[in-house]
């Protein structure tokens, strides 16, 4: 897989890129158990990515929000409600953590979320826009819930 091994240089230059929306459909925001995978673009339509989006069966406050390059290669992850991560140094991040894309591990690294970045992770739609903003999702997909209030 050679796309999945890319350098932090390259990394970097991805998660940085800015991202636009494919289309004007609507996505829905998945219910317990459901996901979702959305189709984005660099703005010269050069680069795609995805951005994934899953929630739990039971938990449904466990969830996984991702942004993915090249089909394959996930630039950042934010893990909501689930285990601690162990990194591969064996050092453990407990509580909701961000998982960036390290050269030579991929995704394996987590990190404890940056402060200021998400303004209540109690309220999914806020905590998806906020990681958008942060992955530099410049025009945001439409995503409906159908499931809040």
């Amino acid at each position: 897989m050679p796309d999945a091994d890319l350098t932090q240089t390259e990394a970097d230059h991805l998660i940085g890129l800015a991202k636009f929306r494919v289309d004007a459909r609507p996505h829905p925001y998945p219910s317990g158990g459901g996901s979702v995978s959305i189709p984005l673009v660099s703005e010269d339509r050069r680069e795609a990515f995805s951005l994934d989006l899953w929630r739990a069966r039971i938990n449904l406050t466990k969830s996984t929000h991702q942004n993915r390059a090249r089909q394959i290669v996930p630039l950042l992850r934010l893990d909501i409600g689930s285990a601690p991560h162990r990194n591969p140094d064996g050092a453990e991040i407990a509580g909701v953590h961000l998982h960036r894309y390290r050269e030579g591990f991929g995704d394996k690294w987590a990190e404890p979320i940056p402060a200021g970045i998400f303004r209540d992770l109690a309220n999914p739609m806020w905590t998806l826009d906020d990681f958008m903003r942060y992955c530099n999702v410049v025009e945001a997909p439409l995503i409906q819930a159908s499931w809040l209030p």
